[in-house]
């Protein structure tokens, strides 16, 4: 499945990538001697199969050479999400427990060594390459944190044979091709970023182009300009708003794009139709770090206008069902939880068996907690999410997680995080209190998690309550939460 030495072989000459940060260009072969070479660099670390390698940098051409290079080895690449406190990097560096640790950014707290990414370009140039006999597809070699419904981080394993499908499945959703051009500008510790907006364009010999990050004027240019040539941007529903109020925005310069692709949140039917209207198609689907995409809009303007608001389908690759609670399958129209089956599923999460086990039936499906519908044209609908998560910006927030760090904090007798809407990042927590004695304000609550959590996961929003609304066996309520909100 070593696709990146299969084009460096039959169409050597290709451009593979460019990063736009350090104005590097590679062609398929000089990518193939890069990761051939980080192979011989990690070697000489000591790295074998099995070992982790950590990255917390944001996106740049190196974490693609780490990637590919722990894949030949067996090794599992583990990009790290550097909006996360000091305490939360501590934590999920503990529980892989890394050989190596390449970084842009040195935390003075982490007690860890840590090396300089900016220098492993250059290291890699004093290594001979090393190709090493073609290891199985079904080793594990990348594995992506994400939080549980705990608040406990998890890393969630992908074996190359899961990545492949992965793969698959977005070029065959997504139209790509060895002419295709993807702009990645989503973090590279995400699914999208590390896995959808490269792979599918790697493996059928297309051009990928990485950027450090969103700006929307600056991303705004890269789709328009013509000569760099972009097909496909993968981008949150906040980041595709974001570029049409740019101002001097004009849809017309965006007409060599292929697509937008959006996904990690609900896209309002109105804003999709607005592309439509313009003449850009935008395209929704549905997708997890457990398995990539799932479904997949088609690339036909009529069609999304007709089924705006809709995930799309899958590709045969991909099994899907949809059950009430007793596991039976439903009929279309009816919501039920979406199981899926196929070689894209994750192998497991690492060092929770236990909890792995619990989302996955008894004849080999993975059970997403997500509420969907399909109707009678087999397109699938998001009715509701995992149980009380909410999606900030595009990142998952469990309050569960928030809560567990508001434990010591004082002047509070009950508190509960719940997801309200918000019109710049698409929801962002509230937090409902009951006080002990004063009020406490937002920025009490934003200085006592500040080292403890992401900023995106700090609530921005309070209400002071007289009691949590539960039900007879003490449970708490969110949805009567959620009509509080509604109603102050």
């Amino acid at each position: 499945m070593d696709f990146l030495r299969l084009h460096a072989k039959s169409h050597p000459d290709w451009l593979a990538l460019t990063d736009l940060y350090f104005e590097r260009q590679l062609s398929y072969r000089e990518l193939d001697k890069l990761v051939a070479s980080t192979t011989s660099l990690l070697l000489s670390q000591g790295i074998s199969e099995g070992d982790r390698v950590a990255c917390l940098s944001k996106n740049r051409a190196e974490l693609v050479f780490l990637h590919f290079a722990c894949a030949r080895l067996g090794a599992i690449f583990v990009p790290l999400n550097w909006r996360l406190s000091v305490s939360e990097l501590d934590g999920v560096l503990s529980d892989c427990e890394p050989a190596v640790v390449y970084a842009d950014r040195f935390p003075d707290t982490l007690d860890l060594a840590i090396k300089d990414i900016d220098l492993l370009y250059g290291e890699t140039e004093q290594m001979e390459p090393t190709w090493p006999e073609q290891k199985s597809p079904d080793n594990v070699s990348l594995m992506l944190y994400t939080s549980g419904t705990t608040g406990m981080p998890k890393g969630v394993m992908l074996s190359e044979r899961n990545l492949f499908e992965a793969a698959i499945n977005f070029a065959l959703l997504g139209e790509v091709d060895s002419h295709s051009h993807f702009l990645c500008e989503s973090p590279m510790f995400h699914i999208i970023g590390m896995v959808t907006s490269l792979r599918p364009a790697l493996m059928l010999g297309g051009h990928i182009t990485i950027s450090d990050g969103f700006i929307p004027e600056r991303t705004f240019n890269y789709l328009a300009d013509r000569d760099l040539g972009v097909t496909h941007y993968f981008c949150v529903p906040q980041m595709a708003r974001s570029i049409r109020a740019v101002d001097g925005f004009d849809p017309t310069l965006l007409t060599g794009l292929r697509a937008i692709f959006t996904g990690g949140a609900p896209h309002p039917e109105a804003q999709i139709r607005d592309w439509i209207t313009d003449g850009i198609v935008i395209v929704d689907g549905y997708g997890m770090s457990e398995a990539g995409t799932v479904f997949g809009m088609p690339l036909d303007k009529a069609i999304i206008a007709d089924k705006a608001g809709s995930v799309g389908f899958s590709t045969p690759r991909v099994q899907t069902r949809i059950v009430d609670d007793f596991g039976v399958p439903v009929p279309a129209g009816v919501p039920g939880e979406l199981q899926i089956k196929g070689d894209n599923v994750t192998r497991g999460y690492w060092r929770k068996e236990a909890e792995f086990k619990k989302v996955m039936t008894d004849d080999g499906w993975f059970k997403t907690g997500d509420i969907l519908t399909c109707d009678d044209d087999g397109y699938y609908r998001v009715t509701d999410r995992k149980k009380d998560m909410y999606i900030s910006g595009g990142e998952n927030v469990y309050p569960a997680e928030v809560e567990a760090q508001l434990v010591t904090f004082t002047g509070v007798q009950e508190f509960a995080v719940i997801g309200v809407p918000d019109k710049q990042w698409g929801e962002v927590g509230c937090l409902f209190y009951v006080p002990t004695k004063s009020d406490i304000s937002l920025d009490q609550v934003e200085a006592f998690l500040s080292d403890r959590l992401a900023k995106y996961k700090i609530p921005k929003k309070i209400l002071k309550i007289d009691c949590m609304p539960r039900n007879a066996a003490g449970k708490l309520m969110r949805h009567q939460l959620r009509r509080v909100y509604e109603t102050a």
